[in-house]
Parts: C-alpha cells; sequence; structure tokens
C-alpha cells in the first residue's frame, strides 16, 4: 500500500533467502525449505562452509534494514558459525539492549557534571526511557525465544509493537532537550546514535519477517466467529489476559449496578472509602498482577499526580463519570516541566481499563505544553472517559489503545504520540487557544517508516468549544500536522465542524525548514460535515487518497491485528464494516 507492495512482493522473498525458509518451516512445514537445503548441502560441503553460510546468513537477515554495514558488522562479530535466523535474530537483540545500556550508562556521567536544572530534568527523563526502552527488548527477547509455533503471526505482531515503542522512547529522550540551552542534546544524541541504528534493524528484520510469513503461511483459522463472538483459545494464550476464562472480568463490572461491591477499594474523598487518594489505592495492587485489580474512584476532584507503574498490571478505574471523578494537576512547560513530564496521569502497566474517569491538566494554554494523560501501556482501554487540557492534552506515548465514546478538548497537538491507537466514537473539542495560536487537533510521531504505529480517527466528532466557536475563523484549527516524517493519522466516518480550514494539514516548522510533508501519511475517508471536503486540502505527497478497501486496514480488527483483549471485556466495539454510532457521551 505504502510502497507498490505488488512490486515488492518478490524482493521480500528474495531477501529474506535462507532466513525466511527456516523461520516459516518451524511453522508450516519442513519440506518448505527443500529447494534451498540443497544448494545448503553443496555449500557444506565445500572449504569453510559454516563460516561462508554464517555470513550468508548475517547478510540476508540484514538485508531489509537501513543501517545494514551495523547490522551485518556487529552480528558477524558475534555469531560465529551460527546459521539459524532465530538465533541471530536473538543475538541482534541482545547487542542492542547492550548498546542501550552503555548510552544508560553515559547518560548518568552527564547528569553528573550537568548544573542546568532543565537538563538534568531532560537527563532523568532519558534514564527512564531508556530503562523503558531496554525492558521492551527484553520482553521481545523473552518471547521471541520460547514462543509456540502456532502463535508465531501474533507474536511477531506484539514483537513489531513493543520494538517500534522501544524506538519511541529513544526519540522521546532526545525531544526532551528541546529547548535546552546546553549542548547536552547533541551528547545524548551522539552516544544513542548506534542504539537507535540497532533498535532500528531490528524493527526492520521483524517486520520483514512478519511480512514473508504472512505472504507464504497457509489460510490459518480465525480467532472470531461471523458474528464477533470468541472462540475459547484457551487459557494463557499468549494474548489473553489470565483472567479471560474466569468470567469476572471487566465484561460483568460493565453491567454491576453495585460498584462498591464489585471494586477491591474504593477511594473517596469524603473517607466513605478505604482511602482518600489515588496513589493510596495503588499501593495494594498486586505486582505484576493477572487479574483484574478494580478501584472504584468516588465523584470527587483528585489533586494529586498519578502513575499506574510498569508492574501494575491489569488495573481498573471505575469512576462516576468523565466529569464528576476527576483528576487534576497543572504541571507545565512554561513554570520548567518538561513535556513528558508534566503528565497529570501516566499509564504504564499493561491491560490497563479506565471507566468513567476525567483526566485534566489546568495549566491553561498560556502555559504551553501541559499533559492531563500520558498512555504507555499495551492493551489499554479508556471507556465514556475525559481528557481535559489546551497544548498536548493527551499523550498516546506507545503500545496498543484504543478509546471509545471519549471526550478529548484541547488547542494545539492535544492528541499526539506514537502509539497503535484508535479512538472511536470520540469527541474533540477545540478550545479558545491563545490570540497569536492556530489549533492542531493531531501531531502522530512515527518517526520511521516500519513501525506499526498511528492514529486512527473513527466514527467520532471534530467540533468548537462555545468560547472558540466566535473566533474559529480568526484562531484556524487543522485536522493535523506531521510531528515526526512517518506521521499517520486516518480519518474515517467522523463529523468534522466548519471550524477546521479547508486546507485540512499544517505543516510541521523546524529550524531546518518544513519536514514530513512528502513522507507522512494522511487520509480522510467516509466523512461528513461542513470541514469534510477534501478537494481544497493541501496537495503534499503525504496526503493521500483512500478507498473502501484501503480504508478496511485501518479498521481496528486490520490496525491491531488482533482485538481479543478489547472483545473480551464488552466494552462496546466496532471491529469493521458499518460506521459506529454517533451518540455523543459529554
Amino acid at each position: 500500500m505504502f510502497e507498490g507492495e505488488d512490486s515488492q512482493k518478490k524482493r521480500r522473498i528474495a531477501i529474506i533467502g535462507v532466513s525466511t525458509i527456516l523461520l516459516v518451516a518451524m511453522v508450516v512445514a519442513a519440506t518448505v525449505s527443500v529447494g534451498f537445503g540443497k544448494n545448503v548441502e553443496a555449500e557444506d560441503a565445500s572449504k569453510d562452509s559454516h563460516i561462508s553460510s554464517s555470513v550468508k546468513a548475517v547478510q540476508t537477515i540484514c538485508e531489509p534494514t537501513d543501517y545494514r554495514k551495523e547490522c551485518e558488522e556487529s552480528l558477524t562479530a558475534q555469531a560465529g558459525n551460527i546459521t539459524d535466523p532465530r538465533e541471530l535474530v536473538k543475538i541482534a537483540f541482545n547487542i542492542t539492549i547492550t548498546k542501550i545500556s552503555d548510552g544508560l550508562s553515559k547518560t548518568q556521567l552527564l547528569h553528573e557534571v550537568e548544573s542546568d536544572e532543565r537538563t538534568k530534568e531532560a537527563l532523568d527523563t532519558c534514564k527512564q526511557l531508556m530503562n523503558l526502552s531496554i525492558d521492551e527488548f527484553k520482553r521481545s527477547l523473552e518471547k521471541f525465544s520460547n514462543f509456540d509455533l502456532n502463535n508465531l503471526d501474533r507474536v511477531l505482531t506484539s514483537l513489531k509493537v513493543w520494538l517500534s515503542g522501544a524506538i519511541t522512547y529513544q526519540e522521546t529522550c532526545l525531544d526532551a532537550f528541546e529547548n535546552t540551552t546546553t549542548n547536552a542534546g547533541e551528547k545524548m544524541k551522539e552516544i544513542l546514535q548506534t542504539a537507535m541504528h540497532m533498535s532500528s534493524n531490528g524493527l526492520s528484520i521483524i517486520n520483514e519477517l512478519s511480512k514473508t510469513f504472512t505472504e507464504m503461511k497457509p489460510a490459518g483459522r480465525r480467532l472470531l466467529k461471523d458474528d464477533g463472538e470468541l472462540h475459547v483459545v484457551g487459557r494463557g494464550d499468549f494474548e489473553f489476559p489470565e483472567w479471560v476464562d474466569d468470567r469476572v472480568g471487566v465484561r460483568k463490572l460493565l453491567k454491576m449496578t453495585g460498584r462498591k461491591l464489585q471494586a477491591h477499594v474504593v477511594v473517596a474523598k469524603d473517607g466513605t472509602g478505604n482511602f482518600t487518594t489515588i496513589n493510596e489505592a495503588l499501593k495494594h495492587v498486586p505486582k505484576k498482577n493477572l487479574r483484574p485489580f478494580v478501584i472504584y474512584i468516588k465523584e470527587g476532584i483528585y489533586n494529586e499526580y498519578v502513575e499506574v507503574s510498569r508492574n501494575m498490571t491489569h488495573v481498573v478505574f471505575i469512576g462516576d463519570g468523565g466529569r464528576k471523578s476527576r483528576i487534576t494537576g497543572n504541571k507545565n512547560f512554561i513554570d520548567g516541566v518538561g513535556t513528558y513530564r508534566t503528565a497529570t496521569v501516566a499509564i504504564l502497566g499493561d491491560f490497563f481499563v479506565g471507566i468513567g474517569i476525567g483526566f485534566e491538566n489546568s495549566a491553561g494554554p498560556e502555559k504551553h505544553q501541559a499533559v492531563a494523560l500520558r498512555v504507555q501501556a499495551d492493551r489499554s482501554i479508556f471507556y465514556k472517559c475525559r481528557m481535559d487540557g489546551y497544548q498536548d492534552t493527551l499523550y498516546a506515548h506507545t503500545m496498543r489503545q484504543f478509546y471509545r465514546d471519549c471526550v478529548i478538548t484541547g488547542t494545539i497537538d492535544f492528541v499526539f504520540g506514537d502509539s497503535v491507537a484508535v479512538l472511536q466514537n470520540c469527541t474533540f473539542v477545540v478550545r479558545k487557544p491563545l490570540e497569536n495560536q492556530q489549533c492542531i487537533v493531531t501531531a502522530q510521531g512515527r518517526k520511521e517508516r516500519n513501525q506499526p504505529s498511528g492514529l486512527i480517527i473513527q466514527g467520532g466528532s471534530i467540533v468548537s468549544d462555545p468560547k472558540y466557536f466566535p473566533v474559529r475563523f480568526d484562531n484556524k484549527a487543522y485536522l493535523a500536522r506531521p510531528w515526526k516524517n512517518f506521521s499517520r493519522t486516518i480519518f474515517m466516518d467522523t463529523y468534522i465542524g466548519d471550524l477546521i480550514t479547508p486546507d485540512g494539514y499544517m505543516p510541521w516548522q523546524t529550524i531546518e525548514g518544513i519536514t514530513g510533508t512528502e513522507t507522512c501519511y494522511y487520509a480522510e475517508y467516509n466523512n461528513r460535515g461542513p470541514g469534510s471536503d477534501i478537494t481544497k486540502r493541501v496537495k503534499w505527497e503525504g496526503v493521500k487518497t483512500i478507498t473502501s478497501e484501503g480504508a478496511n486496514t485501518f479498521l481496528p480488527t486490520a490496525f491491531f491485528h488482533g482485538d481479543d483483549w478489547i472483545r473480551v471485556t464488552r466494552v462496546p466495539y466496532y471491529p469493521g464494516g458499518a460506521a459506529p454510532s454517533r451518540t455523543r457521551t459529554h
């Protein structure tokens, strides 16, 4: 779709060579590699056959990477006589972990000699992000080393998401140095260069294996029946949470009448619960939890900064509604806090579910970047929630995320990040900015062409806040601007109000000039409303016209490559086909 797939098919099969055939042979049949096996046998009969076979295996597995020389040199140095592509991938992952760890050590040395406060904070942010990046490679390595052959397709899908997240974390580290006055940012860029190249190579290798495996595999069984019902795949299956079979999960929570009886703990400002703060309640979440841990947050304004940490998995926040149960803060860039750290709430624990919760950053437009909610949790869900702020309200940072019937308000780039995200039946409310500011709904941050990330806006509406309505033609509003070169955002089945300028998209201006207009991927399909006319959109190479067939590739089932984690909760959800209903949830 992006690079002329018909013409690329033969190239991919040729490129992957021995690695593809060996990998697919593990899954489909040993006979797949018979044709190539003759060549291998002939080569093995020659002098130094093991060495030459290893070199060839390294060359073929590195062929699709953007930094091929580094890939080949690093693998050749450690591969010895290894020709098994599975082992070569594991070596590549371990090399990358080592390179990131080296960068982490050098970051600490920079921090010790740095005196500028903004720079020190950026370095602290980098340390956290590099640790997260290492974690993504470690879990990718573990999953790739121990995958079930029947689940290879699903394993490769998750690996692409996790490795993409690792790349984004490193890029976010460098972003943290924007607007600092020292040269620490340039030093960090130099320190991370090899690690970033190796991370990119790892994603390219997995992406190529996934493409070729998809082309070569026989048609497999569907996990979903035609009526959308779940097949029981079995407890502990790779993509399923452990609690799926127990029938006590989020699906039951959505139907309950007495929330207090269902919750593990209750948070209430008035003292009628177990705790008066959310942070107190989070201390009671079991580490690496495998079942829903339900925290009922009663109506009230909670002035606290909340982080659901990486080891707090399957946490469920249930509130009394986005306007009633509200978590609020006001950290912001102008007051000296980097964008990443301004978040009122940060969600890192996988399988998080938020229902009826409000997330707010009240700093105001004059304080510039001020995040209400930052999400880095894989397979996270938000239903009937509100995210209120101005610039950078919702930081959909990394991993797979699903939003349904949510309201997001803001001014500039108020939905941004590099996650694999679908926002379905959500309302995007553009607020009044400062007098000299223009408004942009989204700023997606996909850095590399192989990343599976993107923002999919489906079945919602983009409208004016009452205070913005009178000035909407003076302070223009745009659908998107390309924060990174391969920015990708799709608008489907959405009502677009007259606040959106006919141009639709705004260029991203940097010191070097305008970037991303040729390499981004922006598309609109089947939208309605006065702002939905695509005939006057900017004529960038990156603004595409797609058909129904093209749009189908961005519907949730296809885009997520597996959505059991959404279906099991019984949150209202449209996997594809007809447009979602347009019931508003303000």
